[in-house]
């Protein structure tokens, strides 16, 4: 059995609801699953689980959250190398490019990066998020 991570920022509630499906779908594909906002992970997480799924939506000018979440992956980036990693966020506007450019950054850093980083619009569709955990799962 897989233990897997899902860690993640949300600041109106849409990706704590993404990260939330993504959790159950873990669970659903035989993983064992620790859920974290991100002010309760810290670096030695990537010591401790098999599979890691970060969430954040995209802020400003399509960047990640600055004050919380990305000191957070900062901390952990030269640790990626060789992880399984999914990235997942939600959005209001613009046409993912933060997703993109994360999704960029992980895989420069050596990650194994799962599908391409699972973004959706406005209110998540927990079902196709809970989907994608369930995926993420036999990664």
């Amino acid at each position: 059995m897989s233990k897997a991570v899902v860690v993640y920022w949300s600041g109106t509630g849409n990706t704590e609801s993404m990260a939330k499906a993504v959790e159950k779908g873990l669970q659903e594909g035989g993983a064992e699953v620790t859920l974290l906002e991100t002010s309760q992970a810290k670096v030695d997480i990537m010591d401790q689980y098999d599979l890691f799924a970060f969430g954040c939506p995209a802020m400003g000018n399509e960047v990640l959250e600055e004050e919380v979440f990305e000191p957070f992956f900062a901390s952990i980036e030269g640790k990626l190398g060789g992880k399984k990693v999914a990235l997942f966020g939600t959005y209001g506007w613009g046409d993912g490019q933060w997703m993109r450019d994360w999704q960029k950054r992980t895989l420069d850093a050596g990650a194994a990066v799962f599908e391409e980083g699972f973004i959706q619009q406005e209110a998540p569709d927990t079902e196709a998020s809970a989907t994608f955990g369930k995926r993420f799962a036999a990664f």
